[in-house]
């Protein structure tokens, strides 16, 4: 079944969307886009080229653009406190969605948008797409052959001090750290563990001469039900780009093995290869290294794949809304945390969310 979709915010991340994510199932005949709505219609010119549209079926207004191309889904790729309100609209038009993350703004509003979906019997997925680039991918599978889990970490670290390079909205976010760049990484910690996460403390903050409305560099530390623990490192603002975007450094203390990704290449280091008290150390390169998997799309491509594959009635992605609301209490854990200096409780922060949305 070739899905109809109505593409959503062409700006940012969403000009990513219609350059690498959407033509690739457009090409397999997955998915027909039948219109793009955008606020600002400068930008329709590029779902003209990008996506074959003529300049009629590209909106300002999305429910004008819902009511004159009959569709089956709706991909949202707009500001997280726009979320709620495209979500309604597009579930007035009976559609399934498939959304950049975050779910919305809130874990209130998260929370919101997910009981509306389910109300109206929809399907709605969520683009955490770092957990399934191809390194990531290579990483967890390696990991699940390791043995049990004692503990992880994560580092991003980089240069991006100065306002210009990501879309205004990401430099003005309150909490720009958590919910724009570790939300990808907190949930790929959260999935490795594959175990509730019970507590969260973070601490985060605004170093001097970064260009951000919000904190860009903090601390993340995460205790699972399982008894697995999770330490996470994130920053925008460092005088270097040790672990940048899409090479971000991943460890895995397992039972008899340590696992390694950093920069995109993956390590095993197996206990009996190594004398006991190595104070010489090891480094990149003196493991085993893992091949990287192999497959047409990663990332978003390989999530709207899921996506209709799911709506054609198979297994429910990964990420379905759902399942990444566990991910967004952590992350809404993580800013209360920071903003109170103590531990949270992240269940109880998302029973207290459902009562109250």
């Amino acid at each position: 079944m070739t899905h109809r979709l109505v593409h959503v915010g062409l700006g940012g991340q969403g000009s990513t969307w219609a350059t690498d994510a959407l033509p690739p199932n457009v090409d397999d005949g997955r998915i027909e886009v039948v219109a793009a709505v955008d606020t600002d219609p400068e930008r329709h010119e590029l779902a003209e080229r990008e996506l074959g549209l003529s300049p009629e079926e590209c909106y300002t207004d999305l429910d004008t653009a819902l009511s004159e191309h009959p569709a089956d889904s709706c991909s949202i790729v707009t500001p997280p406190s726009t979320h709620e309100a495209v979500v309604e609209t597009a579930l007035a038009h009976d559609l399934h969605i498939i959304s950049e993350k975050p779910i919305a703004d809130t874990l209130e509003a998260s929370v919101r948008v997910a009981e509306k979906v389910d109300a109206a019997g929809k399907k709605m997925g969520v683009t955490m797409s770092h957990r399934f680039d191809r390194d990531k991918t290579t990483f967890r599978r390696a990991v699940e052959a390791a043995g049990d889990i004692d503990y992880l970490t994560a580092r991003y670290t980089g240069n991006v001090r100065e306002r210009g390079f990501y879309a205004d909205y990401v430099y003005e976010m309150a909490d720009m750290l958590l919910l724009d760049g570790a939300i990808h990484h907190l949930d790929i910690l959260a999935s490795l563990a594959d175990s509730p996460c019970e507590r969260v403390y973070a601490e985060t903050w605004t170093p001097d001469g970064a260009d951000y409305d919000g904190d860009c560099t903090g601390f993340v530390t995460l205790h699972f039900a399982d008894g697995t623990r999770a330490q996470y490192e994130g920053s925008y603002a460092n005088a270097t780009t040790l672990n940048g975007w899409g090479h971000e450094q991943f460890r895995a203390e397992c039972d008899d093995q340590t696992v390694v990704l950093d920069r995109r290449d993956v390590e095993r280091f197996h206990a009996d290869a190594y004398d006991v008290g190595n104070f010489d150390s090891i480094g990149k390169g003196d493991g085993e290294t893992v091949p990287l998997a192999k497959r047409p799309h990663w990332k978003n491509a390989w999530l709207i794949e899921q996506f209709c594959d799911w709506v054609d009635g198979g297994e429910p992605m990964p990420t379905n809304v759902d399942s990444v609301l566990e991910s967004m209490a952590i992350v809404f854990a993580a800013i209360e945390s920071s903003e109170t200096g103590e531990a949270v409780d992240v269940q109880a922060l998302l029973e207290d969310a459902r009562a109250n949305a």
